[in-house]
C-alpha cells in the first residue's frame, strides 16, 4: 500500500471511529475511539508525516461530527472545532519524538501515547472552559490523566497483539518455505544427477574426439575417419537432448512452479545479512557489516533481487583480505530504487574494470592450488539488473582502497501490492 493510500485510511479510520464515544461533564467534551485509533496508525505507517497526518486526521473527525452530529447548518458546529486540536498536538509530540529516538518500540508507544493524549486533551478542555481547568476543576485534570493512562494501555496491548500475530504469521510461512525449499532441493537433486550422468558420456566424446584427432594427424585407420566422427556427432546430439531436459526440468522447479508469492524488502534484508555473516564467520575474517535500508516494500522478484545482492557481496566479502567493512545503503529516489554496496577491499584497477562484467573473466585465483573463480557472479548481476530488471549498474573502485557498486532499479519493476 503506498503513502497515499495509507494516508486516506487513516484520516477515514479516525473520523469514523471518532463516532464512538462517551461525554465527559464539560460541555461538549467527548472521550472517543478515535484516540485509541490514531496512534496506533501513527506506529505503523511512521513513513508518513505525523504533524501533517494529525491535521487531516482532525479535519476528518471534525467533518464526521457536523455531519453526523446533526448540526449543520447551524452555529454550533463550531464547538467540535477545540477537539481537532488534540489530534495536532499528538501528531507534534510524536513527530519530536520520533526525531530523537530513530525507532519507536511498543514501550515507547506507551508513553508517548500518554503524554500526547493528556496534553491534547489538557489543550481542548483548556481552550473550552479557559484557565478554570487549572485553579477549581482538579477532577477534569484527574479524569484526563485516567482517561491518557486507559487509551495508551489500549494502544500498547493492541500494539503487542499485532506484532505476536506477525510473528506467528511469519513462523508459519518460514515453515511453508521450509517445505517448500525441500521439495525444490529434491527436485534440483535429480536435475543433478542427470548433469553427472552426462559428464561421464561428455568425457568419452572428448577421448573419442583426441583418439579421432591423433588418428588424423598421424594419418592412420584412414577408413575410420568418417564412422568415428558421425559415432562422436551423434553423442554430442545426444549429450544435447539429455542437457535439454536437464534445462527444462531446472525451469520448472525456479519458474514459480511453486506459486511461491512474495516478500518484503526487509525482509530479504534479514536473509542476506545472516547469511553473509555466516560466509564471513567460515572464511575465518573480521568483515564488519552495517546495513542500511531505506523503505520497505513488497516485491514477488525476491529471487532477483537476492541474487544480485548475494553475488556482490560475496565479491566484496572476497576483496577483503582479513579486516574490513562492508556498506550496504537502500534509498528510494522519486521513480527507482537505489542499491549502493562498497567495502574497502583491495580494489580494482582500472584496466580489469573494462572487463569485470565479461563471462569468464575473474581476478580471483588460488595460487595454492592452480584454481580460478568462473567469473559468472558480476555476468550474471548485469544480466538480471538490465535485462530482467530493466535498471543499470554502476561501479567505481580503486586499487587499495575499495569498491562501490550503485544499482538502479525502477520501482514500477520491483514493486507489487501485498494483497
Amino acid at each position: 500500500m503506498n503513502k497515499q493510500k495509507k494516508f486516506l485510511l487513516t484520516i477515514l479510520a479516525v473520523g469514523i471511529s471518532a463516532q464512538l464515544y462517551i461525554n465527559f461533564y464539560i460541555s461538549n467534551f467527548k472521550f472517543s475511539f478515535a484516540g485509541i485509533v490514531f496512534p496506533i496508525f501513527l506506529f505503523m505507517y511512521d513513513e508518513i508525516n505525523p504533524i501533517l497526518l494529525g491535521i487531516f486526521s482532525g479535519l476528518s473527525l471534525y467533518i464526521f461530527r457536523v455531519i453526523l452530529g446533526g448540526s449543520f447548518p447551524n452555529t454550533d458546529i463550531f464547538w467540535y472545532f477545540p477537539e481537532t486540536i488534540f489530534y495536532i498536538v499528538y501528531g507534534t509530540v510524536f513527530f519530536i519524538c520520533k526525531n530523537f529516538l530513530v525507532s519507536i518500540t511498543s514501550n515507547q508507544m506507551f508513553i508517548i501515547s500518554f503524554v500526547s493524549d493528556f496534553l491534547g486533551n489538557l489543550l481542548e478542555v483548556y481552550i473550552r472552559i479557559g484557565d478554570n481547568v487549572f485553579l477549581r476543576e482538579s477532577n477534569v485534570i484527574r479524569g484526563l490523566i485516567l482517561v491518557a493512562f486507559i487509551r495508551a494501555g489500549i494502544v500498547w496491548l493492541i500494539l503487542n497483539s499485532l506484532r505476536y500475530y506477525r510473528m506467528f504469521l511469519m513462523k508459519k510461512e518460514h515453515e511453508e518455505r521450509y517445505i517448500k525449499l525441500l521439495w525444490l532441493t529434491s527436485r534440483l537433486k535429480t536435475e543433478i544427477y542427470w548433469m553427472e550422468k552426462n559428464m561421464e558420456n561428455i568425457e568419452s566424446v572428448m577421448s573419442n574426439a583426441y583418439e579421432l584427432f591423433f588418428k588424423i594427424n598421424n594419418k592412420e585407420d584412414r577408413e575410420s575417419w568418417g564412422n568415428r566422427a558421425l559415432d562422436i556427432s551423434k553423442d554430442v546430439h545426444e549429450i544435447k537432448k539429455e542437457y535439454g531436459l536437464v534445462v527444462k526440468g531446472i525451469e520448472e522447479v525456479i519458474s514459480n512452479k511453486l506459486n511461491d508469492k512474495g516478500i518484503y524488502f526487509h525482509e530479504i534484508e534479514r536473509i542476506l545479512e545472516n547469511s553473509m555473516k555466516t560466509e564471513i564467520k567460515y572464511k575465518k575474517k573480521r568483515i564488519a557489516l552495517d546495513f542500511q535500508l531505506g523503505e520497505n516494500f513488497y516485491t514477488e522478484k525476491h529471487y532477483y533481487l537476492m541474487s544480485i545482492l548475494r553475488n556482490i557481496i560475496m565479491n566484496s566479502i572476497e576483496s577483503i583480505e582479513n579486516t574490513g567493512k562492508i556498506i550496504f545503503i537502500h534509498e528510494v529516489r522519486e521513480k527507482e530504487h537505489l542499491f549502493i554496496i562498497k567495502d574497502n577491499g583491495c580494489g580494482i584497477s582500472e584496466e580489469d574494470l573494462d572487463y569485470i562484467f565479461s563471462p569468464g573473466y575473474s581476478t580471483k585465483i588460488n595460487y595454492v592450488t592452480g584454481e580460478i573463480n568462473r567469473g559468472l557472479g558480476l555476468s550474471l548481476v548485469k544480466n538480471i539488473v538490465e535485462v530482467h530488471l530493466k535498471g543499470n549498474i554502476n561501479i567505481f573502485s580503486k586499487i587499495g582502497e575499495g569498491t562501490t557498486f550503485e544499482i538502479f532499479i525502477p520501482i514500477t519493476e520491483l514493486e507489487v501490492e501485498n494483497i
